[in-house]
């Protein structure tokens, strides 16, 4: 069993996974270019289907021509605290891939899938990096092809937010109670063996 920040594993795991968690509270100090560059070269090296690597970050540091843009995008309740962070991703999957060999493109089963492991990746770096991450789902996800260019055949998969953590009195009334690290359901109800009881 591994324990850290008021969590607690059924059996041993690296800290890292406890000590990563999805904050609101962001301080709005600036984040450098290369910071996020190496948090996004982290969810560059996540695994895929075929290796075909179906993730794009698209991305706006605040105090830029892009941030309003981002910004806009995110739902009402996202904007009051992810007005803060340092930085906003929209992250997107391309829906179909080249296996090797192949002479044309086909339907890619896993690349929403394969997104998600992306965002791990990049999830455990920016906790690494000092840049806590937090996705979200409530943003106008099509307005974000508009805006964002996206090209057809492409999902709009998240909203990420990344910034400098902060006190929690930081946030707008209501959310401080709730800037904490969440708990987890029990391994078993996710672990089953045999398959689903029948």
């Amino acid at each position: 069993m591994t324990s850290t920040d008021g969590r607690s594993s059924e059996f041993p795991i690296h800290p890292i996974f406890l000590e990563r968690w999805s904050p609101r509270a962001y301080t709005g100090e600036p984040m450098p270019e290369a910071v996020l560059h190496t948090i996004l070269e982290a969810a560059r090296w996540a695994p895929s289907s075929y290796n075909s690597q179906p993730w794009r970050f698209l991305y706006a540091l605040r105090d830029t021509p892009h941030w309003a843009k981002f910004l806009d995008l995110l739902n009402p309740f996202n904007q009051s605290w992810a007005k803060q962070a340092s930085a906003l991703i929209i992250a997107v999957s391309e829906s179909t891939m080249l296996p090797p060999g192949a002479e044309k493109r086909i339907p890619s089963h896993s690349h929403s899938f394969d997104a998600g492991a992306g965002w791990g990746y990049l999830a455990l770096q920016a906790h690494l990096s000092g840049y806590p991450a937090h996705a979200m789902v409530g943003f106008d996800m099509e307005r974000a092809f508009a805006t964002l260019n996206v090209p057809e055949g492409y999902r709009v998969e998240a909203a990420i937010a990344l910034g400098k953590q902060g006190p929690a009195s930081l946030l707008p009334e209501g959310l401080a109670s709730r800037e904490k690290p969440s708990p987890r359901n029990p391994l078993a109800s996710i672990a089953l063996e045999g398959g689903f009881a029948p």
